[in-house]
């Protein structure tokens, strides 16, 4: 028997996700179960598993103990309870503790397509630290199965360099996505927002990552490079929209290191030349990475803090996954040229009784991303891009993107532990839900293009660069005033605001990338009399009569009419005759009351 050779406290390597050999690792459980003495306190390791890891049962408690450098569903109650161990390691870091000596092998159970005309097997949808394994592990069992693919790449294991070869077809384990739901889908398209058309993407699996790929379908020329291939990035490869045509490396190949995913797309794998399998300490190397043009990791979480720490292997002391590749790849997209790191999770958990925006991370808990390492985060509510921003800009950025239930609560802790104004401002509740839909691009007389969107609440260093900018004659016709300074309590009064009420649009240039410009504010106000509302303008200089201030008034009129609106209000500098002829070339039917120098107008639509 196979398993004879096993003795007490061997280390036995069981080979990964959706490749694990199911067959083999049956068998020697009903090896154990038939023989309880056969051997004790035997090491199982693997990077993952999709299978029910039996060998965690209570009953193996005294011939077999886990050590798992991911955490699934059926290893998760084992490790939290003591029964098994998880060791946190970045996943390209593994094969060199292998190759180093650090962890030893003593039988390895692996699974492989049947050998060719060569004696060449292959390794299929797993690639991941196998070839680390084979080279150090002194007993090789191989479970050859007509089913596993043939995947080009680091794949190749001959028949000579393996000691047992069992002939067992079965089907292969299969990863089923879930639907994403309308939450997902709307992470997802916040997310394909910052990913351009060239880029090389790297992303994980779940509902998330799912949902993320099926907004991608109107890109164009993506390229990947991932630890994962999922059935999402091969129906993108289908479509066309992944042609790796502009990757910097391995080009017009997508690269992965294993794949979960169903039987359809493993017969799409099946000596398919447009996919390559490597090691995981290539596909995963931050310098590997970094050599990507335009490389997006697009990544999730279990929580992020105001300060921009995240987790995404631990909920306080409770295991939950792993490190996995997530810093490597995050990592090595930030240095790529023109790379990009993106965490996209939901703003709640259970129902949304939790947020997944805290205060701080709780206590015990596993710090997967250091603040430093995460540029734009995304949840349903809109995208809060942190890179560069001081602790209470990222807390207000983070604060904005929370679900609306949390975010009094959210200001409310930030406040008493220092990380922001103590004075900040918010508007509960959906009054204060930041519009997006309302987001427009525009081209102006001369060509400006721009982007007009609502203020929002972070929005206070980009309101006091703008009003700093203007001059002495331009903040005298916008404030009636000479004067010059602009506090932060008039600085809120443009950011934060209820919608229902009042409307603060930016005009801003370029209309897309960083960092952007306020070239333009116009806002409106309810009067009393719920019926009008009053209406101020204010242009930079340099953007000055290239119809910036005209298309913010036409916006300002097609939103007040769709509210019910019958006009504005408005006070002019008498001598400001700019403003007078914009209101004629829009049509509105105009009253004016002068007096000392300062006209009201009543602008009635028509």
């Amino acid at each position: 028997m196979i398993f004879s050779h096993i003795n007490p406290g061997h280390r036995i390597f069981i080979g990964t996700g959706c490749a694990e050999p199911q067959y083999l690792v049956s068998a020697l459980v009903n090896y154990v179960t038939s023989y309880p003495t056969a051997f004790y306190d035997a090491e199982v390791i693997h990077v993952s598993t999709l299978g029910v890891a039996p060998y965690t049962d209570e009953k193996f408690r005294m011939n077999f103990r886990l050590d798992s450098f991911f955490i699934g569903e059926s290893t998760r109650r084992a490790i939290n309870s003591n029964s098994a161990d998880y060791t946190p390691v970045f996943l390209s870091y593994l094969p060199d503790l292998f190759r180093k000596g650090l962890l030893t092998v003593d039988t390895a159970l692996i699974q492989a397509s049947p050998p060719d005309r060569d004696g060449e097997m292959n390794l299929g949808i797993s690639v991941d630290i196998i070839p680390a394994v084979l080279e150090v592990s002194k007993t090789v069992v191989v479970q050859v199965n007509p089913e596993m693919p043939r995947v080009p790449g680091d794949t190749s294991i001959s028949v000579e360099d393996v000691d047992y070869i069992i002939p067992h077809e079965e089907a292969l384990l299969e990863y089923r996505e879930e639907v994403p739901s309308d939450l997902a889908q709307a992470i997802g398209r916040h997310v394909a927002k910052i990913v351009e058309d060239g880029s090389t993407i790297q992303v994980g699996y779940g509902s998330i990552p799912n949902a993320v790929l099926s907004n991608l379908q109107h890109k164009k020329n993506l390229g990947v490079h991932t630890e994962l291939l999922t059935d999402g990035i091969v129906n993108l490869m289908r479509q066309g929209v992944v042609d790796n045509s502009k990757k910097s490396l391995d080009r017009g190949r997508s690269v992965a290191t294993f794949c979960m995913g169903s039987r359809v797309t493993y017969r799409y794998l099946d000596e398919n030349p447009d996919v390559l399998f490597r090691s995981i300490d290539y596909t995963n190397n931050p310098l590997t990475i970094a050599r990507q043009r335009g490389m997006i990791a697009i990544n999730s979480a279990l929580e992020i803090d105001l300060g921009g720490q995240s987790t995404a292997e631990s909920l306080g002391r409770s295991f939950y996954s792993g490190v996995g590749g997530q810093a490597d790849f995050m990592r090595g997209a930030v240095m790529a040229p023109g790379g990009k790191s993106i965490l996209a999770l939901p703003s709640t958990a259970q129902d949304n009784k939790t947020s997944r925006i805290v205060p701080f991370l709780r206590e015990g808990a596993g710090v997967t991303l250091t603040r430093g390492d995460v540029h734009y985060v995304v949840t349903e509510y809109g995208i809060a891009y942190l890179h560069g921003k001081n602790i209470r800009e990222r807390a207000m950025s983070l604060i904005s993107i929370a679900h609306p239930s949390f975010r009094h609560w959210l200001i409310e802790e930030a406040r008493a532990a220092g990380l922001i104004y103590p004075d900040q401002m918010i508007v509960d509740g959906e009054a204060g839900l930041y519009p997006e839909e309302l987001e427009v691009r525009r081209r102006t007389k001369t060509g400006l293009e721009i982007l007009i969107r609502p203020a929002k609440i972070t929005d206070e260093p980009l309101l006091k660069d703008f009003f700093y900018s203007l001059s002495d004659e331009s903040r005298y016709q916008r404030f009636i005033s000479t004067r010059r300074e602009m506090p932060r309590q008039l600085l809120q009064q443009f950011a934060v605001m209820d919608f229902t009420k009042k409307m603060v649009l930016l005009a801003l240039n370029p209309p897309a990338g960083q960092p952007q410009e306020v070239v333009g504010i116009g806002q409106y106000e309810l009067n009393r009399d719920l019926h009008t509302a009053e209406i101020a303008l204010a242009v930079s200089d340099r953007h000055q009569n290239q119809g910036v201030g005209r298309e913010l008034l036409a916006y300002l009129t097609q939103l007040a009419k769709r509210t019910g609106l019958l006009g504005f209000t408005a006070q002019v500098m008498t001598d400001n005759i700019r403003v007078f002829r914009l209101f004629e070339r829009l049509g509105f039917e105009v009253q004016m009351t002068r007096d000392c120098g300062v006209c009201d107008m009543k602008l009635t639509f028509r």
